[in-house]
């Protein structure tokens, strides 16, 4: 089934040009209220990613975060420097250097945790609980959708 075509394929119809509004708009809104914690929203993510155990070396974290190894690198090196966050070898292979919260980057997901909490209940504020659901279901389902079909050859 074709869902777009040349007549109704414009950008309020897009879902990629809405998610990245989206993205961009949540994006500068946390770094904003962050600000407060002398971290940005990336640096957050990166520290909830690794509390979470969503990756534990700088390759995962960039994959995972959709983010460039370099760039990655010289985040995690800025928050090593902070304090937040620790860099170990695994015992099982050297060559791998494993990442960790400190207690205090712990501490500083944590309050920026709540912080986030707080911006997304006073963006949804007039959403029930039930349309969160089904957005978060729908946006998962995406999600798997586009994992599953692979890269599009068109």
């Amino acid at each position: 089934m074709t869902l777009f075509d040349e007549t109704n394929f414009v950008p309020d119809s897009s879902p990629g040009y809405i998610v990245r509004l989206i993205n961009q708009m949540s994006m500068a809104g946390l770094d904003r209220v962050l600000a407060e914690e002398g971290v940005t929203a990336t640096q957050w993510m990166t520290l909830v990613s690794l509390h979470f155990g969503f990756a534990d070396t700088c390759a995962d974290l960039a994959r995972n975060m959709a983010h460039d190894k370099g760039a990655m690198t010289r985040l995690i090196d800025a928050l090593e420097e902070r304090g937040w966050v620790e860099r170990t070898r695994a015992e099982d292979d050297r060559r791998v250097i494993r990442l960790a919260l400190t207690p205090v980057g712990f501490e500083v997901a944590m309050r920026g945790r709540r912080k986030v909490i707080e911006c997304w209940n006073h963006w949804l504020a007039d959403w029930t609980r039930e349309e969160v659901d089904s957005q978060l279901t729908m946006m998962r389902r995406l999600k798997s959708s586009m994992e599953k079909a692979g890269p599009c050859d068109a």
